[in-house]
């Protein structure tokens, strides 16, 4: 895959599966490089092996569908070029779709009411006078700010408690209705501004929540009367990381906390059991102080939906749970864990039963279900992201929207390994390599987190170095998720330990163990944690031709004040002191590097400040090291992942007129 062929990416949700498991539909969104923004639409996928999947919706970027639960609508988000994403619904059997939210700040999520005839949603409700709630003043022209809280802004947001995240209701309108027409002329001369109707016919919405923190996760109880949702709403929520469950009226009214447990808990989804006797949710302990999130697995629980006391039902230890919770069957629901490199699909009845639906070499995006059918939309080796239904255990495939990526480019399929460490420790991880016999350069690339993980599924990034002729090497330190508590916290107070003996470790085991790679000729890069383990290891080893310290986490110390999350993070993983802030810091030991290093950074990253960025690469130039800073403007700490298509292609081509300085090869 090369830089240009970027828009070659489909990414495919999660799916929504028809109550008559008929056929399920999913959006598929990619980047355009023309339009400089992700564009992409809704594809209906049958069952039925004999009937082709077929796009439905044509909008500029449509997302996030479902059925109702009587299957009659279609609802879904639609942004477009210019504007924010707004609610639609369609007919399930097709026709034109309908606009039923016209929130200033977008619509971000939603779900179904049991009686298939309202919807709640989540939208940012902005502060009057902000966010252009006000005509004629800008951002440059908004009232100051009077900041008194930690937790006031946002990566990828900005500030968030002027423009909290708030739950509404909405009455699906009648879709076979006529449409609503705006009084005009005469009819409008003497109609007061008030009395206008919408001129596209929106209904009316119900808020439900208020205040100066995001409710979000937000679901109907079964019987239609409630809505749960997620908030941190606690006493003295701004000093700790913790967010609990709570349960307000439909038709609105007091929110109430639905209790947990015991320790402070950050919950991220909850879902009602279809029979309504249970209660499912996901979440960390957090220990006493409600900040302890260090490898901390996401758990799930269970409990009486009246009330009574929770019991956890995965292994805390071993299981790191994700995804929305997805009921299947009366009493049970569908969840993601992430396993050594891939994300496996499970079902958990209420009274504790368990099985694995599907697991091995992929990543498991999303799940739904409807009578004994169970949707996949995944990634692998060779997909970006398709679609699959569960038989007898088995994945059916439905979809090939990575057709054109294979086609078009060289999709390289990565070759796992493990390596022993220099104190026995395995470190698992994966080789992907370039054409050819070699000697090939090596490229050791480091994740962030640092509590995340590599897969062996398809990753732009991986099969961009290696088609222009390098070979990347991806592993799993400790400190990674995917392999138990006990891995991923192997780092608390001892950042740049045994994780950067890990992955040199693999970097020398598979030096050993694959001929084609040249040991004269390696590189090191990583982003986020990812920067820091890099930036950190070139002060201590001069082994590498180059290095690429991007996004950086690269001083603890100045972190503290400047980044979103500075007032816990740095703290839980170095531990809270002066002179521990210092003893991991790459920018103490920046003075040791003799490596010619690229930095990147984006302007507007509050997660890894730019400042962490601009500092080092002014010390790498004060001390004589050959150095450059390349700047982003308008992006995020997301670059990589979500950033604009231009952005994203240019910091390829970047990176690659980098290593083609320092590690020339015949393709680059």
């Amino acid at each position: 895959m090369k830089a240009e062929q970027l828009p070659l990416l489909n990414s495919v949700s999660a799916p929504t599966v028809h109550p008559d498991a008929s056929r399920a539909v999913v959006s598929v969104t990619r980047p355009d490089l023309d339009a400089d923004a992700y564009v992409g639409q809704l594809w209906s996928i049958p069952f039925d092996s004999s009937q082709l999947p077929r796009r439905i919706t044509r909008g500029f970027r449509d997302t996030a569908p479902a059925f109702s639960p009587d299957g009659r609508v279609l609802a879904f988000l639609r942004a477009t070029a210019e504007g924010k994403p707004q609610l639609h619904i369609v007919e399930a059997a097709g026709g034109e779709p309908q606009a039923i939210t016209e929130q200033k700040l977008g619509v971000t999520e939603f779900s179904w009411a049991p009686d298939s005839a309202r919807i709640v949603f989540a939208s940012r409700l902005p502060e009057e006078g902000r966010y252009g709630t006000v005509d004629g003043v800008g951002p440059g022209s908004e009232d100051a700010r009077l900041v008194s809280s930690n937790q006031y802004r946002m990566n990828g947001v900005g500030y968030t408690q002027d423009k909290a995240v708030q739950l509404f209701v909405v009455e699906v309108p009648e879709l076979g209705g006529e449409p609503a027409v705006t009084p005009a002329g005469r009819a409008a001369k003497d109609l007061k501004d008030e009395e206008v109707p919408g001129a596209k016919g929106i209904p009316a919405v119900v808020q439900i929540t208020s205040g100066d923190v995001d409710h979000t996760g937000a679901v109907f109880s079964s019987d239609g009367r409630s809505v749960y949702f997620v908030a941190a709403g606690h006493e003295g929520h701004d000093a700790d990381i913790a967010s609990y469950i709570y349960k307000v009226p439909a038709a609105g009214g007091d929110a109430v906390l639905v209790p947990s447990g015991a320790e402070p808990q950050s919950v991220h989804a909850v879902r009602e059991s279809r029979d309504g006797r249970h209660l499912f949710f996901t979440a960390q302990e957090l220990g006493p102080r409600g900040l302890d999130f260090v490898a901390r697995n996401t758990a799930l629980y269970v409990m009486p939906a009246a009330g009574g006391e929770a019991r956890v039902l995965s292994d805390v230890e071993q299981q790191d749970l994700s995804g929305t919770l997805e009921p299947d069957g009366p009493d049970a629901v569908l969840v993601l864990n992430s396993h050594r490199g891939s994300v496996e699909l499970l079902k958990w009845a209420a009274d504790g039963g368990s099985e694995v639906l599907l697991h091995g070499e992929r990543v498991v995006l999303g799940a739904a279900a409807a009578a004994d059918v169970v949707a996949v939309s995944f990634a692998d080796a060779s997909s970006h992201g398709d679609l699959g239904v569960l038989e007898r255990g088995e994945l059916r495939l439905l979809s090939d929207f990575s057709a054109r990526l294979r086609n078009e480019s060289t999709v390289r399929e990565p070759h796992g390994f493990i390596a022993d460490g220099a104190d026995g420790y395995p470190v698992h991880g994966w080789l992907v390599l370039p054409d050819g016999p070699g000697p090939h350069p090596v490229l050791l690339n480091i994740h962030g987190g640092p509590f995340a993980q590599y897969s062996g599924t398809f990753f732009d990034e991986a099969q961009v170095y290696a088609e222009a002729g390098y070979a990347v090497l991806m592993c799993n330190p400790r400190g990674s998720a995917g392999y138990g508590q006990e891995h991923g916290s192997a780092i608390r107070e001892a950042m740049g330990t045994v994780d950067m003996a890990d992955v040199l470790a693999f970097l020398d085991g598979a030096l050993a163990a694959f001929p084609a790679l040249d040991s004269e000729a390696v590189g090191i890069m990583g982003g986020s944690y990812g920067g820091y383990l890099t930036a950190w290891t070139i002060a201590h080893e001069h082994r590498f031709k180059a290095a690429i310290v991007e996004r950086g986490f690269l001083d603890p110390v100045s972190f503290t004040g400047s980044s979103d999350i500075g007032w816990f993070f740095g703290g839980e993983y170095t531990g809270g002191t002066l002179e521990q802030m210092l003893a991991q810091s790459p920018m103490a030991v920046v003075s040791k590097v003799r490596t010619p290093t690229l930095v990147i950074h984006s302007e507007n990253d509050l997660r890894c400040p730019v400042e962490q960025g601009q500092r080092y690469f002014a010390a790498l130039k004060a001390q004589g090291v050959e150095s450059a800073l390349l700047l982003f403007p308008g992006e995020d700490h997301e670059l990589s992942r979500s950033g604009t298509p231009h952005h994203r292609k240019q910091r390829f081509e970047q990176i690659l007129a980098w290593w083609a300085e320092k590690l020339p090869t015949a393709a680059a």
